[in-house]
């Protein structure tokens, strides 16, 4: 069947090139591409999944704030100033 399709010209220099390289025809080239991407079958796409972690137990209740900060100011404390003194 004779029909008319539009081709980007980047794409139909390279099918162009393509079919040169292979002494074949623009038409039998472009017909073994609609041939084997019509009966490609799409693979299964994965569903996405966030990586987790275990991280053990909390330290800490986060809805508690005070006892938030308590843990941060400590844990800064115990980098700038070594484990197990405060300052002030």
């Amino acid at each position: 069947m004779k029909t008319t399709v539009i081709i980007p010209d980047p794409v139909f220099r390279d099918l162009k090139r393509r079919a040169a390289d292979r002494n074949e025809t623009m038409s039998a080239l472009v017909t073994e591409f609609l041939v084997r991407g019509l009966h490609e079958t799409e693979k299964p796409k994965r569903p996405f999944r966030f990586p987790t972690f275990s991280v053990g137990q909390p330290r800490v209740d986060v809805g508690n704030r005070e006892a938030l900060l308590d843990l941060l100011d400590r844990e800064r404390d115990e980098q700038l100033y070594g484990r197990g003194r405060r300052k002030g």
